[in-house]
């Protein structure tokens, strides 16, 4: 069993914002292989099981708030006797990285993310896999980061997002039937054509 978690906060309060794009790219991979939610009190997130090819995967969104992340992957994991380096794979936002890329690597810090820290200390290990979607920082204080990431998308970076997040299901998808290392040759220098188009018009 594979286990793909995105990570996000629950509510409807922080949908369409920067900290919650992993919700997003799970949520579009459900619908993409035909996967449906369950709410789990037992795991505090909500789950869904479906095939990826030949490949059986198990969808989770934590709803434990994104500094309890691990509160939920961490039993997941272990339920189904799923191993950290080699079964789990986590969907974040990168505030680092600018809007319209993304980011494959396995291992590393949690590199300031609440999220991804709660998860490397439930599992005990930093060693899965991480696509990290870029949410871009404009904002030089710690209240503006916090401001930015839970802000709602501007229309502009809605579009380039909602491109981000069809290249980031197939992302995942390339992960899981052909390996990490082909996935960040494909991706880790990809730029979404929407936001290349929206520099050109900036220009």
């Amino acid at each position: 069993m594979k286990v793909i978690a995105g990570l996000g906060n629950p509510g409807a309060e922080y949908a369409n914002t920067p900290h919650s794009i992993g919700f997003e790219v799970v949520d579009a991979l459900a619908r993409e292989i035909g996967a449906s939610w369950k709410n789990s009190s037992s795991f505090n997130g909500a789950l869904a099981t479906g095939l990826l090819g030949a490949v059986k995967v198990m969808l989770v969104k934590p709803l434990t708030f994104m500094n309890l992340s691990g509160n939920c992957v961490a039993p997941v994991l272990k339920y189904h006797n799923a191993k950290v380096a080699e079964d789990l794979l986590v969907v974040s936002d990168d505030i680092d990285l600018p809007v319209g890329k993304m980011r494959i690597r396995k291992g590393g810090s949690a590199g300031g993310h609440n999220g991804l820290k709660s998860v490397i200390e439930r599992t005990g290990s930093p060693d899965f896999i991480r696509l990290r979607v870029g949410v871009g920082r404009t904002a030089r204080t710690r209240a503006d980061v916090v401001g930015h990431v839970l802000g709602k998308f501007s229309p502009d970076d809605r579009t380039v997002m909602d491109e981000v997040v069809a290249e980031a299901v197939k992302a995942v998808e390339t992960i899981e039937l052909n390996g990490t290392e082909i996935a960040m040759n494909r991706y880790n220098g990809w730029t979404a054509t929407s936001a290349a188009a929206g520099k050109e018009n900036d220009k």
